[in-house]
């Protein structure tokens, strides 16, 4: 079996009853990297019997004929350095080619840096998109393809790159975007800053130390007009769009829902 295992993102204290039975049991351990999850048990004083195997991009195909061939026989145990695997790191790959050679998945849930930033940060989290790392390059274009994205969006940023990227954020989805930085989540130094886009740029203008997760509101939508949304839904059924289809799609747009606009629908165009 491969099993996927979240290991802490910080305060040691976060590492489930079974993550250490796992790591104790496991046949072999592939990890981001060996040195830190050998710390980790050593920490931990988990005893273990365990071949290591490091999962990155140069050894990726290796690992994987390795970790599948170990897995039909024995357990597999797949972390990260902190975290959820296979979640902005090398480990989808593995993952993939396990579920299509249908080796047995289960998985130890844990830590996870995105999730806690997301609900600390005050922001809705009904909807949210994971963003992962902001580019290096082609920052303003990328920001910009996200400028009608209404959901809640969550960026990892590098703490050297951190003002640079919230003064673009800024710039592209406006100054008053309401936003939060957290950094080194449940370690000694924690911060959880909350703002605006523009408050955060200044505040982090120097940048900063340690693991950084931005949490950036979606765009507001803009107070919908009935009757605009069912001049748009008769539109459609003149180009020969079912009246429901019709309203579902402009409902999405507008954040109408379907009912109220179906009716207004049915009374301005029996």
């Amino acid at each position: 079996m491969l099993i996927l295992a979240a290991t802490p993102i910080g305060n040691l204290g976060d590492a489930s009853k079974r993550l250490a039975e796992a790591f104790a049991t496991a046949d072999l351990i592939v990890a981001e990297d060996t040195r830190v999850t050998k710390k980790l048990l050593a920490k931990l004083e988990i005893q273990h019997h365990a071949r290591f195997v490091v999962a990155n991009e140069h050894s990726e195909d290796d690992v994987i004929e390795q970790a599948l061939k170990t897995s039909l026989s024995a357990d597999v145990l797949f972390v990260s350095d902190a975290g959820m695997p296979g979640i902005s790191d090398p480990g989808y790959a593995l993952v993939k080619a396990a579920r299509e050679a249908n080796v047995p998945l289960s998985i130890i849930p844990g830590p996870s840096s995105g999730i806690s930033a997301l609900a600390v940060s005050g922001l809705p989290t009904d909807r949210f998109v994971h963003e992962g790392f902001i580019p290096r390059k082609g920052r303003t274009g990328y920001f910009q393809s996200l400028a009608h994205e209404p959901r809640t969006m969550v960026f990892f940023e590098s703490p050297h790159r951190l003002g640079d990227a919230l003064s673009d954020a800024a710039e592209v989805f406006g100054a008053d975007r309401p936003a939060c930085v957290v950094r080194e989540l449940t370690k000694l130094f924690e911060q959880v800053a909350w703002g605006t886009l523009g408050e955060l740029a200044e505040q982090f203008e120097e940048g900063v130390k340690g693991e950084i997760v931005v949490v950036v509101g979606g765009k507001p939508r803009e107070e919908a007009n009935i009757d605009d949304a069912v001049t748009q839904v008769a539109s459609l059924m003149a180009d020969g769009v079912k009246r429901s289809d019709a309203c579902a799609q402009i409902a999405k747009e507008t954040g109408l829902t379907k009912r109220e606009l179906y009716a207004a629908s049915i009374s301005a165009h029996p």
